[in-house]
């Protein structure tokens, strides 16, 4: 009767248990179905997507959480926190790592890949991209390998590695063509093939590069909303052309395009500008010399990108302008959008028309300043190569270094059983040593106690040895300086005095001289108690020239980015008792923000100032540049360098930004000091 109520009983436990486990993946479920309703804000959606991690944790299950972080990571990347949804994708790769799920894996390894793709860390990207590639081939899920591939081979053009970007290309149109031709594939068939075109141009072959911008633009006929993606295919085609030499093929193109303007006007505004711009080179490439009628085309392309604040089209138009003013030897003129091109292509790390830029300012200065624009194309030209070299198979080293590590991490692994079994082993045989050395070590340890203690005397003698040397030392500088004092600097004030009283009486030019005379001498011992002071601070060392160090990396930047700069700071902070990883900050600090400043803030004044207030260091960086919205700024990287190093200093900073207005950014540091 007993042994049957214990089985139901423990029987009942299985059920409850069940059924309590049940009802914690129902509820995960519905918090997961609600995040995804898109009838409620974004902000409930992610609130519901949290509470379903929360509830999954509870659980213990790595499963659920996985699942609910899953659905979490989707809803950073809804929201734009790309921080969080880095850090959830790790470990949701941890999480499938441990749980064996390719399937996660996948998921995990294509989101990271696709963000620093996003964030243009290259080589982060290809890392996690090709790792995507392995579990998502190893699934068969073909329609995303090929995307993968196209991704790869989108990474391997930008770091001009066209021979690998290429194949990957090809490979990726071999399994498109072995799936349904829906709308999505379309799309990605008309993204290789102009892939592969670009890769032909840059490579010279510009037949193939005709020959694969025809077959985007047949795929564009065969997609539903195709429109948009066939004009810009007909502009790439026109440009090849050009390149060819065959201007007349070019024009034909691009004036193709420009009865079409009101149906791309309202998606892309900007380029029609950029048709009207190449319109116009494209003629003056082709000998057409009625400037008149092309400055009409240039200004109305510039006109355009300048009202819907186009920096690309622009730099684009400001270049062509500034080479039909240098054909025309107006070279003030060319000069002058020479030089906007120059600014724009800075500004947006684009090489080949900084390159540009520089060679027509070489020809419109003549002597050293001339010299000097063809001197920074050289070396920037140079510098290029030697970056495309370094690149040239750069994805290979870090697929092969990726392989090593990952049999390494196997083999590893099998020594980690091995050494785990020789572990159990040793344990046992060091327990038996153990009874035996514990009764031999008891007995030693009166022994040890006794050393101890006199070791202990000895080394206190010792310290009190040595305290008695510095003191003596002390005393002895303290004498050495005030014998200096007395039998030196007193004794001349005391002469020095005598004579210039005996002078009290005395008139004319020699006792005019002879007074001047005592006033230098009165100087010369001025300065000399001044060394004397300097010398007794002996612990005026570390940290001294931190303002100098600061006041220099302004003096220097300032100087590169042509700017007027302001610059105070407060003598009352003791530099050398604050830690070097606090200074190292503040000055990074105040090298990230003058970055920015330059790269986007289009100042021509900064100022910057330190103080102390109430045991905290104020930082503040002014200028007088276009300002910016804050909200809408606060997920860029140089803002995100800056709050990061502060909170690193457990400070605060505020930035403080109207547009046209400039911009204030103040950063308050505890005044913390070494011991």
């Amino acid at each position: 009767m007993v042994k049957t109520f214990l089985i139901a009983l423990i029987f009942g436990f299985f059920i409850i248990h069940t059924d309590a486990q049940n009802a914690t993946s129902q509820s995960i479920d519905e918090l997961i179905s609600k995040s995804k309703d898109a009838s409620i804000s974004v902000e409930e959606r992610l609130e519901f997507a949290n509470q379903s991690v929360q509830v999954a944790k509870k659980t213990g299950k790595d499963s659920l959480i996985l699942l609910a972080n899953r659905n979490l990571s989707l809803m950073y990347y809804y929201t734009e926190d790309f921080d969080k949804y880095v850090s959830i994708n790790q470990k949701n790769k941890n999480l499938a790592t441990k749980l064996k799920d390719t399937s996660a894996l996948a998921v995990a390894s294509f989101n990271l890949g696709s963000y620093y793709k996003y964030d243009r860390q290259n080589d982060s990207a290809y890392f996690y991209l090709s790792k995507a590639l392995k579990y998502y081939s190893s699934l068969k899920n073909l329609e995303q390998k090929s995307y993968i591939l196209m991704s790869i081979a989108d990474l391997q053009y930008n770091e001009k590695d066209y021979t690998s970007s290429e194949a990957n290309a090809i490979e990726a149109l071999r399994i498109l063509e072995k799936l349904p031709k829906t709308e999505n594939n379309l799309d990605n068939f008309w993204i290789l093939y102009n892939r592969i075109a670009d890769i032909s141009s840059e490579l010279e072959q510009y037949q193939k590069s005709i020959e694969y911008h025809e077959k985007a633009l047949e795929i564009t006929k065969k997609m539903n909303d195709g429109f948009l993606d066939g004009v810009y295919t007909t502009n790439n085609l026109a440009f090849v052309y050009r390149q060819l030499g065959n201007y007349d093929k070019a024009l034909e193109l691009y004036e193709s395009l420009l009865p079409q303007r009101s149906q791309y006007q309202d998606d892309d505004p900007t380029f029609y500008a950029l048709i009207i711009n190449n319109i116009a080179y494209t003629k003056l490439l082709s000998g057409d010399v009625e400037y008149d009628k092309l400055l009409e085309d240039f200004y109305t392309a510039y006109d355009i990108s300048e009202k819907y604040d186009d920096e690309v089209t622009k730099m684009a138009v400001t270049t062509d302008l500034s080479k039909l003013y240098l054909q025309k030897e107006q070279l003030d003129s060319a000069y002058k959008y020479a030089q906007e091109t120059y600014k724009i292509s800075k500004s947006l790390s684009s090489n080949e028309y900084v390159l540009d830029a520089l060679m027509v300012l070489s020809k419109t200065k003549t002597g050293e300043e001339g010299k000097a624009y063809l001197y920074e194309h050289i070396r920037l030209s140079d510098s290029l190569l030697n970056i495309e070299r370094n690149h040239k198979n750069k994805f290979a080293r870090i697929e092969f270094e990726t392989d090593k590590i990952t049999a390494e991490k196997e083999r590893i692994s099998q020594q980690r059983m091995w050494l785990m079994i020789a572990s159990a082993v040793l344990l046992v045989t060091l327990f038996l040593l153990y009874i035996i050395v514990t009764q031999r070590s008891k007995n030693k340890e009166l022994q040890f106690e006794k050393d101890q203690q006199k070791a202990n005397e000895e080394i206190y003698n010792l310290m009190l040895s040595q305290q008695d040397k510095v003191d003596e030392a002390r005393a002895n500088e303290k004498k050495r300086i005030s014998q200096e004092i007395h039998d030196g600097i007193l004794g001349r004030l005391f002469g020095t005095r005598l004579s210039l009283d005996s002078l009290n009486f005395s008139e004319g030019k020699e006792a005019i001289q002879n007074r001047s005379n005592y006033i230098k001498e009165l100087k010369t011992i001025e300065e000399d108690i001044r060394k004397i002071s300097h010398d007794l601070n002996t612990d005026f060392v570390s940290g001294s020239g931190f303002t100098d160090i600061v006041s220099e990396l302004i003096d220097k930047q300032t100087k590169a980015y042509q700017l007027e700069y302001a610059f105070d700071y407060d003598d009352d902070i003791s530099w050398e008792l604050v830690s070097n990883k606090d200074k190292i900050n503040i000055y990074r600090i105040i090298q990230e923000a003058m970055q920015n400043i330059y790269k986007h803030a289009e100042a021509s004044k900064i100022k910057i100032s330190i103080a102390s207030k109430n045991n905290v260091i104020l930082v503040s960086i002014e200028d007088d540049g276009k300002g910016f919205d804050v909200n809408k700024s606060k997920k860029g990287i140089g803002i995100k360098n800056i709050n990061s190093r502060v909170n690193e200093l457990d400070g605060t900073v505020d930035f403080d930004s109207e547009i046209n207005k400039g911009t204030v950014i103040t950063i308050k540091v505890p005044y913390k000091t070494n011991p």
